[in-house]
């Protein structure tokens, strides 16, 4: 399996989580498989956007209205952070953390991205 392949997979198993994790009523958790798969999947746009989907409605089950705004502003900002190529490296896609910041990645995803700074 190449890089990408396995970058695919480590996003699709983190959305997997996710949505599970949702079904079984843990926003939270959800939310923390979700920040893995953002890492993994904004720099594809149709995934990073799932991403942001799935934490809104993570923010909507926990009744977070600040997380929920801040989600809101973040698909406002997909579109834009890809046509203009600004994807900060890292940057978990939580409204606790400013959109624009890249973020040191975990060593277990790090080795995931490694091509992608080339």
């Amino acid at each position: 399996m190449n890089q990408d392949s396995l970058r695919i997979a480590a996003y699709d198993t983190a959305m997997a989580a996710a949505r599970a994790s949702l079904a079984r009523s843990a926003p939270s958790d959800a939310l923390a498989h979700l920040e893995r798969a953002h890492v993994l999947g904004q720099r594809d746009f149709s995934r990073h956007w799932r991403v942001h989907v799935t934490m809104l409605r993570a923010a909507w089950a926990l009744r977070d209205v600040g997380e929920l705004r801040g989600q809101l502003l973040r698909l406002s900002l997909v579109p834009l952070g890809h046509l203009f190529g600004r994807l900060p490296l890292g940057n978990t896609g939580r409204s606790s953390v400013s959109a624009f910041a890249p973020m040191d990645v975990p060593a277990d995803l790090k080795r995931l991205l490694d091509d992608d700074r080339g």
